[in-house]
């Protein structure tokens, strides 16, 4: 098949691609690299099967392919960048969520939301199951993100059912794993780094806020699987292994034999306190739960960020 992946120079989208170049797919990948890196997709571009086309979203793309998927990935999904770049952020949740879902619909491809778990802001039910509506702030720093996915699932429902569009949409859990930034101030990356380099490990509150980690080829997988299933409906793809941020500061220090102190910030305003999926919906329609454990994900992570030295 041919398959658009929007922000395909990111870290989850290059291993979407990565995975789709793999199993005997052509693979267009669109990215304006603000966040994207080229590095992320520099093996790729050797191999005939895959193109780049360095493009934002906000503007109406032209498609010269027939598409028979698209994987809508684009988005800054950062903490540190929702300060950064809130318009940009609000911007491609809207505007170029509408270009791309044209571009499907012209194409009669079938679609995919890459959403987040962010659309339940800092629940008040737990585990947190498709059916939760969220508890999200609309004018807080991270609604930039948090609204912008919830309009984007919106429209996206609303294009499945006024033109019939063939739609999918994911909700993401907290995935880690190689081709992170290592700016990315998220909480893997940045607990790496710091104990890598035997820097304060910051943690923010009492570090008694949990969260659950996906290693990124199960989120791949569980992706794949919904897209290629026939359920429109939101699912969630994530880990139910949960752990407190403190507990993951201690076991990243041990695994990395790091000198680091732990030091203690202010939370973040709207900073989940629990953040862990049922994945009940996931087992039955897909057949897909995670099968990477936290410490061998880790233990591949924390190796792609040595090697970075």
């Amino acid at each position: 098949m041919k398959i658009l992946v929007t922000g395909g120079a990111g870290f989850i989208g290059s291993h979407l691609c990565e995975f789709l170049l793999n199993n005997n797919h052509n693979v267009i990948c669109v990215d304006n690299l603000i966040t994207g890196r080229k590095e992320n997709i520099n093996k790729m571009l050797r191999r005939s099967e895959f193109e780049f086309v360095k493009h934002d979203v906000i503007k109406p793309i032209i498609l010269n392919d027939k598409i028979d998927w698209v994987f809508h990935l684009a988005s800054l999904a950062s903490p540190v960048d929702f300060e950064k770049y809130p318009i940009e952020i609000l911007k491609v949740g809207s505007i170029g969520i509408l270009n791309i879902l044209e571009s499907s619909k012209k194409n009669n491809a079938r679609f995919l939301l890459a959403s987040t778990s962010e659309v339940y802001g800092d629940p008040k039910i737990y585990p947190q199951d498709e059916g939760y509506w969220g508890n999200v702030n609309p004018i807080g720093v991270r609604s930039v993100y948090n609204e912008s996915k919830r309009f984007a699932e919106a429209l996206t429902m609303a294009y499945h059912r006024k033109y019939n569009l063939d739609t999918r949409i994911v909700r993401i859990f907290n995935t880690f794993g190689p081709k992170m930034r290592l700016d990315d101030g998220r909480v893997v990356p940045n607990f790496i780094d710091q104990a890598l380099n035997n820097k304060p490990i910051t943690v923010y509150g009492d570090g008694s806020q949990t969260r659950s980690f996906c290693y990124v080829s199960d989120e791949i997988e569980g992706i794949v699987k919904l897209m290629k299933s026939n359920y429109h409906l939101p699912i969630n793809i994530g880990n139910t292994k949960e752990i407190t941020i403190l507990d993951f500061a201690k076991k990243i220090k041990k695994m990395l034999n790091s000198k680091s102190e732990i030091t203690f910030h202010p939370l973040p305003k709207d900073d989940p306190k629990k953040r862990r999926p049922d994945i009940a919906k996931a087992k039955e329609i897909l057949d897909w739960k995670p099968k990477i454990s936290l410490e061998e994900g880790l233990e591949k992570t924390i190796n792609y960020f040595k090697n970075l030295k």
